[in-house]
């Protein structure tokens, strides 16, 4: 109280941000709206006798603005123009100039975009699934076996190529393997849920790869050494122990979709008929959609150069001036290799980054009152309040904000970054990759994914991983 007496702003940027989020949990109401309105308004203009045409081209405003106001990666954005307005109101444009250009650091946003753009070409897609189809191999390749391997491997490899790059990857592996296959609403949420806290706690096996230890791994001096004796390995029992329960509970969900298969709009697409298609016989949407799920090979000089320019990402993830560059030679690359490529799509990429710059934004001006409460509590209860705040601020900023506490003892440090890591999936919004994986599986949702939802299927794992984190020594 004496600190919102003493600067009122701080309490209505926190109502902003408040406001925010809940924006967030309605996004997929407003895109119901949206698909409501239009089909009001294709039936009002089938009735006054238009063509088909006609109607295509005929986009009515009303449901344009319900489609973008319920796009979950624009909210924070679209929030910071209020925020833009207050701090005029409460100081002036010099006040909101200076806090984004020196007090807010988007470097992370940047190299999500430039590895989710990567990560999600064809050869990268291509060599993961080859190296995970070698776990997939030991339960036959089955999707069973396909859902498990992704979900434990892809996690683990986070610590290594960063849990942007994996949670890429994983998420398109389980849109081929997976959620093409048409699973229940339940097993559907269970897998996200699941997919999101595997990739928060499985970046810890290394101080470079998830985004709430870069914060803390230079301050308070943690080794890759300490975060695998302390984090790692407790982090990869949980997924395993996770993994194991959920796929016993869902189990027998995998062989109703296999009774399914002959039903899948995809099944077709290896076959040599498809292969010998040409543009001319067939729709552009159709073929486009073949031709991206062709199984043609790839020379492997191509794939070597996008894991070399992969590399190159991570290992100047902290350096635009080096990584934006890459971004741009990649991109000619890929055009002198068209034949082996496809489309490049940077709309997802460079819309998750905003989402993720919004957030930066906003809860940088959060410190007010997460930094006071973090440093007032013992271990558990930090822990605790470490992982709940996480599900509404982005677990980086709750560490980054842990360092800025004094003295604060080594338990309570353990505790933050454990609380941190394990909330990661509570949300989208709790760790930067969400919105990476839910730009990519979102569309298999019905209006995309709803935050409730995801909370209930994320609390389980979440309660597992705290437990591990907390038990054992």
């Amino acid at each position: 109280s004496h600190r919102i007496s003493a600067n009122p702003f701080n309490l209505v940027v926190s109502l902003i941000f408040l406001i925010a989020i809940l924006h967030t949990f309605m996004a997929n109401k407003l895109t119901a709206k949206a698909h409501q309105i239009h089909e009001e308004h294709d039936e009002r203009m089938k009735a006054a006798g238009a063509s088909e045409e006609e109607i295509k081209h005929d986009i009515p405003f009303k449901a344009e603005l319900f489609h973008f106001l319920g796009e979950v990666e624009v909210v924070f954005g679209m929030w910071v123009i209020a925020l833009l307005f207050i701090t005029i109101g409460f100081f002036d444009w010099t006040t909101f100039k200076n806090y984004m250009v020196y007090d807010r650091v988007f470097i992370e946003p940047m190299f999500v975009v430039v590895i989710m753009a990567i990560a999600s070409t064809r050869p990268v897609v291509k060599v993961s699934e080859q190296l995970l189809g070698l776990a997939a191999g030991l339960g036959g390749h089955s999707k069973a076996a396909w859902w498990f391997s992704i979900l434990l491997i892809a996690p683990l490899l986070g610590s290594f190529i960063t849990e942007p790059a994996a949670i890429t990857i994983a998420a398109l592996l389980l849109a081929n393997q997976f959620y093409k296959h048409r699973p229940s609403s339940g097993f559907a949420y269970a897998t996200i849920g699941l997919l999101f806290v595997n990739i928060s706690v499985g970046g810890t096996l290394t101080h470079f790869a998830a985004p709430p230890v870069l914060m803390v791994a230079t301050p308070w001096d943690w080794s890759m050494g300490f975060m695998a004796a302390n984090f790692g390995w407790k982090a990869a029992l949980g997924i395993l122990i996770s993994n194991v329960l959920y796929f016993i509970v869902f189990r027998g969900q995998f062989a109703k979709m296999g009774k399914d298969e002959a039903k899948e709009a995809s099944t077709e697409f290896h076959t040599p008929e498809v292969r010998k298609l040409k543009p001319g016989q067939m729709s552009h949407d159709e073929f486009e959609a073949m031709w991206e799920e062709r199984d043609t090979p790839i020379p492997w000089w191509v794939t070597l150069v996008h894991l070399c320019f992969l590399a190159w990402t991570v290992y100047t993830a902290h350096y635009p001036a080096l990584f934006i560059p890459g971004l741009l030679f990649f991109l000619g690359f890929m055009s002198l290799t068209a034949t082996h490529q496809n489309k490049v799509e940077l709309k997802g990429p460079i819309m998750v980054g905003f989402f993720l710059g919004g957030l930066i934004i906003h809860g940088g001006l959060q410190a007010w009152w997460i930094a006071p409460v973090l440093g007032s509590l013992p271990e558990l209860p930090l822990m605790i309040t470490a992982t709940v705040l996480t599900a509404f601020n982005d677990n980086a900023a709750i560490t980054y904000l842990a360092t800025l506490v004094p003295n604060l003892a080594e338990a309570s440090k353990y505790a933050v970054v454990a609380g941190a890591v394990t909330g990661g999936g509570l949300t989208v919004i709790a760790n930067a990759p969400n919105p990476a994986g839910q730009s990519i599986l979102g569309r298999f949702f019905e209006h995309g994914v709803n935050p409730l939802k995801l909370l209930i299927a994320a609390l389980i794992p979440t309660i597992i991983m705290g437990i591990c984190f907390m038990v054992l020594p």
